[in-house]
Order: structure tokens, then C-alpha cells, then sequence
């Protein structure tokens, strides 16, 4: 194991879960629930970062990176008839409901249960850390089967600043006793695939931050904020062996 390394700390979406592969259906679901019409619909999708045509998310796309309440920041406009905090609520519904189609999830790993045990069985404390609801998370995690891997499970309405800033980081490391040991989140790896991850990674003072392209950015988006950039969790194993060796 590398010397200081004590814990990982991973985004959903795009992460642990294909992005695309498992939630373009949930974000069309959702747009057409909200959207007035279907020109506000293509609207909506565009001023998201979707296109409803091809289903791919654009780099920075608010619906990636975004907590429910910036979602609806961004498609208030096109529903004046309710309050930012009553769209928040209605988009983070919709998500829940068509997310309990099993279907639909797309795990970014082959074997993601045992991929997680192996990396538990490293002596690494596993941790969750998104900008979708704590009650989102933990419903999908659930239905992958691996909700009981992570010892922490932190969503946007967990903390008081979501990602990009670190405060989910910062409550790992609380929760793992480092803060209190002097190590703070020097000890903690933060993997995602979207720069809000590797920003919080970077402000907590992560000992690591590695990306990932199993969402929409590319490793030329992710490069400035990674130390190192992975296809896929699948290899996470083969870089912590080749950083263990060095």
C-alpha cells in the first residue's frame, strides 16, 4: 500500500456508475416531466448540457457536476410557476422515481462489489462523496448492492457547500478520525470523473486526486486537476500497485 495512503474517496455518477449508460433516460424522464413544451424542452435540455438527440452530456454540463438545487437554478426560467426550492424538490422526485428501475444502472466496473472488497481488503476505509441527495445515493447504491463497501456516504445535502468545495472531504477525514490525528486528507485518494471532483480534492488537501473517464470530460478536461487520470475504476488497482512500487 502506498506510505500515508489510508483511505479512497469516490464520486458517483460517471465514477462508480457509467454517467450516460445510466442516467440520459433519467434525465430525459426528467426534462420532459418539467419541460412546458417540447420546444422548452430542447431548451431545457441544452441550457443542462444534454442533447436530447445524441444523449450526451457536455463537459460541465450542471446536470453532471450539479445538486438539484443548481439544476433548477439554471431551468427556472422556463418553469416561473414554481419557487427554485419547489423545482429542486420536483427534480430530485422524478430522479428517485425512475431511478428505481434496476435497469437502468450501468456500474463503471465489471465486478463492482468485487472490485470494492478487494480495495477494502488493502486496509483502505471506502468512502462516497456526491452531489446528488444523500436519499439518491444511497438508493442506488443499494440496488447495486454495494451500499454496505462505504463507511461514508456524503450527498449535497449532507453538507453546507457541495462540491466543488471540500466539505465532504473534510467530513471523511473527520469521520475516519484523521482530522483529530493530525492527518487531515492528506491520508484520503478523491476519484471522479468531472472537475468539481478533483477542485474538492485539490481544496481539501487530498494526498491524491485521480481521475476518471467514465463521465463526460476527457483527460485533456481532467489533466490540470488530476495526478493521474485512469480509464475506468478497473484500473485503480494496477496504479495504487505501481505507486505502491516506486
Amino acid at each position: 500500500m502506498i506510505v500515508g495512503l489510508k483511505a479512497l474517496l469516490f464520486d458517483k455518477d460517471g465514477t462508480l456508475f457509467d454517467f450516460s449508460g445510466t442516467w440520459a433516460g433519467v434525465t430525459e424522464a426528467v426534462i420532459h416531466a418539467l419541460a412546458p413544451t417540447p420546444d422548452a424542452a430542447v431548451e431545457m435540455a441544452t441550457a443542462g448540457g444534454f442533447d436530447l438527440a445524441t444523449r450526451r452530456y457536455a463537459p460541465g454540463s450542471v446536470i453532471v457536476a450539479g445538486t438539484p438545487a443548481q439544476i433548477a437554478a439554471t431551468w427556472a426560467p422556463f418553469r416561473p410557476d414554481l419557487s427554485q426550492h419547489q423545482l429542486a424538490r420536483e427534480i430530485d422526485r422524478i430522479c428517485l422515481e425512475a431511478a428505481e428501475d434496476a435497469s437502468l444502472l450501468a456500474p463503471a466496473s465489471r465486478d463492482l462489489p468485487g472490485l470494492l472488497n478487494g480495495l477494502a481488503a488493502r486496509g483502505l476505509a471506502l468512502g462516497v462523496a456526491t452531489n446528488d441527495t444523500y436519499q439518491g445515493a444511497t438508493q442506488q447504491l443499494t440496488m447495486a448492492g454495494v451500499e454496505g463497501a462505504f463507511s461514508y456516504i456524503a450527498g449535497s445535502d449532507s453538507v453546507s457547500r457541495p462540491k466543488p468545495a471540500p466539505d465532504m472531504i473534510l467530513g471523511f477525514a473527520d469521520h475516519l478520525g484523521h482530522t483529530a490525528a493530525g492527518h487531515g486528507a492528506r491520508s484520503i485518494a478523491m476519484i471522479g470523473d468531472s472537475v468539481h471532483d478533483l477542485e474538492a480534492g485539490r481544496a481539501a488537501g487530498c494526498g491524491l486526486t485521480i481521475g476518471v473517464l467514465t463521465g463526460p470530460a476527457t483527460a485533456r478536461d481532467l489533466g490540470a486537476y488530476a495526478d493521474h487520470i485512469i480509464p475506468s475504476i478497473d484500473a485503480l488497482p494496477e496504479l495504487l500497485d505501481a505507486l505502491a512500487a516506486q
